[in-house]
């Protein structure tokens, strides 16, 4: 025999858990993918419900407003289309016994009036009411049109209530 010793046997380091393999960081990844984009949805399908006028009126701004980047509609086409938008909206907020007799100024004003963002429809708005009438060769305003149907978005998206309106609604 030969005269030496046994040795124990080793056995391998444990495993440390961090840092973790690629293959959890893809996991955790996705994981946070998918609760951001939940969240998103979810959050949309609150501002806009399916079949309300506020999802009707998002999708039309949007397709106007696409027709409009990439020149499919002139801006008189898009000043025409996107008065009649802003009417629809304004019914669909306020009532038809409040907006059917607005007209010019006083129908911009209201819109002034509504809006909560400070938007000067009065004075930037005059595109609305002026170039539906307006010569066929008029290109003036495109940043303007541009700048409207952008403020246009305000009015479809549902309106935060300040503290005074949530103090008025409890005492009611």
């Amino acid at each position: 025999m030969m005269g030496g010793a046994l040795h124990d046997i080793h056995g391998l380091d444990p495993v440390s858990w961090w840092p973790l393999a690629p293959g959890w960081w893809l996991v955790i990844l996705s994981g946070a993918a998918l609760v951001l984009l939940t969240w998103a949805l979810v959050r949309y399908l609150v501002a806009y419900p399916p079949g309300s006028w506020r999802s009707e009126a998002h999708a039309a701004l949007t397709h106007l407003k696409r027709r409009f980047r990439n020149g499919e509609i002139d801006i008189k086409q898009a000043a025409t289309e996107l008065s009649e938008l802003l009417r629809r909206i304004a019914i669909a907020r306020l009532g038809r016994e409040h907006q059917a007799s607005l007209t010019d100024e006083a129908w911009l004003r209201c819109l002034g009036e509504t809006d909560q963002s400070g938007f000067d429809w009065e004075r930037k708005g005059q595109l609305l009411i002026t170039l539906p009438y307006a010569p066929e060769n008029q290109q003036a305003g495109h940043e303007q049109m541009a700048d409207l149907i952008r403020t246009t978005t305000n009015l479809i998206a549902p309106q935060k209530k300040s503290a005074k309106d949530k103090v008025e609604a409890t005492d009611d």
